[in-house]
């Protein structure tokens, strides 16, 4: 037999090239979109004394091919123990035989593409002319929005806020932005917001976005909680990775739905569709859950060398 070869978190940051996974996430969406992936809703669950998430992620690609799936924990008590809350492995198997090919840590990769697919939406929804960016959050979502949307825009400004004053001010030297005394005011007069907190409850209100920005929402990834005001979803045009996964999981259009908000038919469209801004004065929303498909499109290209060869054989046992 062949040992899967492992890759760990520094080999994937060297494989990985944000220009590239950009264009690789959108490859995903549009393929996801178009039907041509196998992948259910992702199965979560809490466990432990913190209430912690453990989630599966399957999917199967045909176009790579690719098969495999993402182990994800979500733990909140990691903070306290020096560590990331989010810890992942992806499994890569041959999509013939089954057989296990490589194993890769999946926590930088959560990290980049999750930018990479809020980077392909800006790409699409953002104005030509958005010039300002307001960040909420310091992690490491903050870090890779900050690197990730900067290649789909020119901004002159970048502002952030977090509830953490050191780890905001510790941001804002190492990455330039301009560090705010409050959300509202990394918000207000921002052309692109992103919401990249851990909040359980709205952190952008609607009173604090204008005209033509476009809003994205990577957290609240549980149909009991919500990051954005929901007079701000409903004045939005509305987009998400998945339907399906949205009308599920999303609190921020679960508990507008519960509350009779608005209908599932206010999310226009998934951005695999490949939507567009209609006007400059629009507001438009992107919520984000992530999708296994952008993990395995984001594993393949770590076990895909430039000139196209696989990575992923390891030694025999």
């Amino acid at each position: 037999m062949t040992r899967p070869r492992f890759f760990d978190e520094p080999e994937v940051r060297a494989r990985l090239r944000m220009a590239e996974l950009i264009d690789a996430m959108e490859r995903a969406l549009v393929e996801f979109s178009a039907g041509k992936i196998e992948q259910p809703v992702r199965m979560v669950f809490p466990f432990g004394a913190e209430r912690s998430l453990f989630g599966l992620m399957p999917s199967y690609v045909p176009s790579l091919p690719a098969l495999g799936a993402k182990l994800v924990t979500v733990c909140p008590g990691n903070t306290a123990r020096g560590l990331d809350t989010h810890q992942a492995m992806i499994v890569m198997l041959d999509p013939v035989s089954g057989v296990a090919q490589a194993i890769l840590d999946g926590r930088y990769i959560t990290e980049a593409r999750t930018a990479a697919v809020s980077a392909v939406s800006a790409r699409r929804l953002a104005r030509r002319d958005a010039r300002v960016l307001g960040i909420l959050g310091s992690g490491v979502q903050a870090r890779s929005h900050f690197e990730a949307l900067r290649l789909v825009r020119e901004f002159r400004d970048v502002r952030a806020w977090s509830p953490t004053a050191a780890r905001l001010g510790k941001f804002a030297r190492e990455t330039g932005a301009s560090a705010m005394e409050s959300a509202e005011a990394a918000v207000r007069g921002a052309d692109v917001v992103v919401a990249a907190t851990a909040s359980p409850a709205p952190v952008v209100q609607d009173a604090w976005v204008d005209d033509g920005a476009h809003v994205i929402a990577v957290g609240a990834c549980v149909p009991s909680q919500r990051e954005l005001d929901p007079k701000l979803v409903a004045r939005a045009r509305l987009f998400v990775d998945s339907r399906a996964a949205a009308l599920q999981e999303a609190g921020d259009v679960v508990m507008g739905l519960a509350e009779g908000r608005w209908t599932a038919a206010h999310i226009e469209a998934e951005l695999g569709e490949l939507p567009s801004r209609k006007s400059d004065r629009e507001i438009t929303v992107f919520k984000s859950l992530g999708l296994a498909v952008e993990d395995l499109f984001a594993a393949h290209l770590v076990l895909t060398d430039r000139g196209g060869a696989t990575l992923a054989k390891g030694g025999d046992e």
